[in-house]
């Protein structure tokens, strides 16, 4: 058997039902879903569980949650080592070369491990001790 040779069996292709088109189709003025009533309204409320008191009420906070949190994309400076000598990196380059997934609310650059190249790194935040690392290597640190 070839594929252009398929052919659907009989039964196997079934006509949807078209509710709300008419009383001859057996399904028209209500659509099935009878009187009034939950089930006869579009839709339930996110979260709604019917009267039960919802899952995200049952379950407890804790703490202070700020809505207005930042959230950085991390790199540690043993990590710049990849590139060469004099390059300018930014937060495109990082995302470019996979160092980084996703930029979130910008990069900061952390102090953890040994940076042996100079190199010129702009970013939105620096740690003290990446700062002077940095300096120290004969490089530049940037704030963006």
């Amino acid at each position: 058997m070839e594929l252009h040779e398929l052919k659907a069996s009989e039964g196997s292709r079934h006509v949807r039902n078209r509710v709300g088109r008419g009383t001859s189709s057996g399904n028209g003025k209500t659509a099935g879903r009878g009187q009034k009533g939950q089930k006869a309204r579009s839709k339930v409320r996110l979260g709604f569980e019917g009267g039960q008191m919802p899952l995200f009420r049952r379950m407890p906070k804790r703490g202070f949650q700020n809505i207005n949190r930042k959230e950085f994309a991390v790199v540690n400076l043993d990590t710049l080592n990849k590139f060469d000598d004099g390059t300018e990196i930014t937060p495109v380059l990082l995302v470019e070369n996979g160092v980084v997934k996703k930029e979130l609310n910008g990069i900061k650059i952390l102090g953890n491990g040994e940076l042996t190249k100079k190199l010129t790194v702009k970013a939105n935040k620096f740690s003290a001790s990446a700062k002077e690392a940095i300096e120290a290597a004969g490089g530049q640190a940037e704030v963006i």
